[in-house]
């Protein structure tokens, strides 16, 4: 369940900003979070609905100086929920199923936005190896 994650090249990437509600704790929605994270992978992973993987963050408060352009320096959301798709059309299907959407809608009673959006692919990579880069 919290093993790392292969993201084959060509995928979609949702982006999902999370901004919870006045009071509500990670705590709080963390339960909820986590069974709807784990009804997709298990209803619509792989070959079942183009799922091919998932990430959860937390807003950590630390904004780069060296990264960043302008003055915002804030985060106007709490969690990002980051998940890879063969599709967006298989996104599209899992999410307006009833399964995920009576889970979603847990998550939604501690929020006060929630912003999905889609993301082609254009790069990725990883470090050479040292034996490459030193060559």
């Amino acid at each position: 369940m919290y093993g790392p994650i292969t993201i084959p090249f060509g995928a979609k990437m949702l982006f999902n900003a999370v901004k919870l509600k006045p009071g509500v704790t990670i705590d709080d929605v963390e339960l909820a979070v986590g069974e709807m994270c784990n009804v997709v992978k298990e209803t619509y992973g792989g070959d079942k609905g183009g799922f091919i993987g998932g990430q959860v963050f937390r807003f950590s408060g630390f904004a780069s100086e060296e990264g960043s352009m302008g003055s915002a320096r804030d985060s106007d959301h709490d969690l990002a929920i980051v998940t890879y798709w063969r599709s967006f059309e298989e996104h599209e299907r899992s999410h307006a199923d009833s399964v995920f959407k009576a889970k979603f809608a847990a998550v939604g009673q501690m929020c006060t936005d929630s912003k999905e959006l889609g993301y082609d692919m254009l790069w990725q990579g990883v470090p050479e190896t040292e034996g490459i880069a030193t060559a």
